[in-house]
């Protein structure tokens, strides 16, 4: 598993940053102004602070950036950090800044001194959004090793109000956490089985979890799903989460039972090593494909944080679990497999496996919890890459509202997300000569016949989106939020559009 920067809260004590060891971080506006923790560390390291203030250096820095003052006089600190902020500065900008004191933490302990109980919360949930890594396969630390993550304390007059504003945005961040930890294991650690164990341990915060097995599917006539996996040692698996937070009502007997009404259905790819199947990949890059899984990872982060949080929503999450493998008895092009709606596919192309998987739990979904939107993400096409490179996630959706709604909240939380069309016309791309439908339509608009193909799975009337997210799964730069590698993409944005429009009061 990864390793999360332990944060406590503690009272602001004159003695303490005088004594911390490590760094020291304080917060000052672009216009020189200090709080009470600033004046309190500019007494203490003689002046030191102020002088910075007044110089070049410090007009100069904008807004979020950190500037460090080495071994200050007065302190035990190694380094006082001084992050230039705006009182007024926005949430995104707070994160954006407690992400630079991630980076700038060095391994070694961290005390923030700060004000504001709002200001402090946005900051720490982007210090915690950055400190992240994931060494569970390294035997031995690296030489003056400046990633790793020591205890942040955060130092506060009213340090238990801290930490209970503090509270909901750290869920968010262990969700993030789960869903980069899942999207960055190996194939051969994370298999169909082990991807589904962490799920069911779930339960131990609050989630109904339940495993649905390959006689399971059989039986529900899931063939489009099952078709990917036949190839694979590993058995094909669908994990069905529910999270019943939702306002409680009484039955004719006056006993409560869990509200059903506007239930959110969040659908997630999990292909846990995609080869290509028959249609193999080529050899470079296919070690990449440990994170085809990304979109049932961040299903179940999403879930976790939804659990953490203790969210007044009804949310259901559904991951289809596979591994797309050659082999003797691995689907051939050309072959037609029954999706448990009762359409069939010709597969022209093996390695167009997810949205297989995809339709099958889409229509299961619908069928068992009759939810009130569905939304499904996938690692599902190159196509979406090439068209918005690695900042933003393909949006499709049937529904206006829906899809606006969550183009708000992704912006609010500064996770890229595009809308992309969806159009009758590019069905013509999709026909069959002896079934329902090809799973491919070519190469031209990958990304949108992939999406057409999905909607046929959705249910008339049925509010629907689908988020390509092939670019935004794991990248190989850093980014604001998260070093290279699995970001995270998508749990903050479902998390906010669940308390916007599906929390009740």
């Amino acid at each position: 598993m990864s390793s999360l920067s332990p944060i406590r809260f503690e009272t602001l004590d004159l003695d303490r940053i005088a004594t911390a060891e490590g760094r020291v971080a304080v917060i000052v506006a672009p216009d020189g102004k200090m709080d009470q923790a600033g004046r309190r560390a500019n007494r203490l390291s003689k002046g030191a602070l102020k002088r910075l203030v007044e110089s070049e250096r410090f007009s100069k820095a904008k807004s979020g950036k950190v500037i460090t003052l080495a071994w200050p006089a007065g302190m035990a600190a190694e380094a006082l950090d001084v992050l230039v902020l705006a009182a007024n500065a926005p949430a995104a900008e707070m994160r954006k800044a407690g992400a630079e004191l991630a980076k700038a933490q060095g391994g070694r302990p961290l005390l923030l001194m700060a004000g504001n109980r709002k200001r402090v919360a946005e900051l720490g949930f982007g210090f915690v959004l950055r400190g992240y890594r994931f060494d569970a396969h390294k035997t031995r630390s690296e030489d003056d090793d400046d990633t790793a993550l020591a205890e942040v304390s955060i130092a506060h007059a009213r340090a238990d109000e801290v930490e209970a504003e503090f509270a909901p945005l750290l869920a968010v961040a262990e969700g993030v956490h789960m869903t980069r930890d899942l999207v960055n294991e190996p194939a051969n650690v994370l298999t169909t089985a082990e991807f589904a164990d962490r799920l069911l341990a779930l339960r131990d915060i609050g989630l109904k979890v339940e495993v649905l097995e390959e006689a399971d599917l059989a039986k529900l006539g899931m063939g489009a799903l099952l078709s990917v996996g036949q190839g694979s040692a590993s058995p094909s698996k669908v994990v069905v989460m529910q999270w019943l937070g939702g306002a409680k009502k009484r039955n004719d007997n006056d006993v409560e039972t869990d509200d059903p009404d506007n239930v959110l259905a969040l659908v997630g790819k999990g292909v846990v090593f995609d080869t290509g199947g028959i249609s193999l990949k080529p050899a470079a890059g296919m070690e990449d494909m440990t994170m085809d899984m990304g979109g049932a990872a961040v299903v179940a982060g999403t879930m976790r944080a939804l659990a953490l949080r203790k969210a007044r929503a009804n949310v259901v999450g559904l991951v289809g679990l596979v591994e797309n493998m050659p082999s003797g008895s691995a689907t051939r092009p050309g072959d037609v497999v029954k999706s448990m709606k009762g359409d069939t596919v010709e597969v022209i192309n093996t390695d167009a496996e997810g949205r297989l998987v995809l339709c099958d739990v889409m229509w299961y979904a619908q069928d068992r919890f009759e939810p009130a939107a569905v939304i499904d993400l996938a690692t599902l096409t190159g196509a979406i890459i090439i068209g918005l490179g690695h900042e933003k996630a393909g949006v499709f959706s049937n529904d206006d509202d829906l899809s606006g709604a969550f183009l708000k909240a992704a912006g609010a939380e500064s996770e890229g997300a595009w809308r992309m069309p969806l159009d009758k016309a590019y069905d013509e791309m999709l026909k069959s000569r002896i079934a329902d439908m090809k799973n491919v339509g070519g190469r031209p608009a990958g990304s949108i016949t992939a999406a057409q193909f999905l909607q046929r799975f959705v249910r008339d009337g049925m509010p629907w989106i689908h988020l390509d997210i092939a670019g935004v799964a794991s990248v190989k730069t850093d980014t604001d939020f998260a070093p290279k590698g699995a970001t995270g993409w998508g749990v903050r944005a479902l998390n906010r559009l669940v308390r916007d429009r599906f929390e009740k009061e």
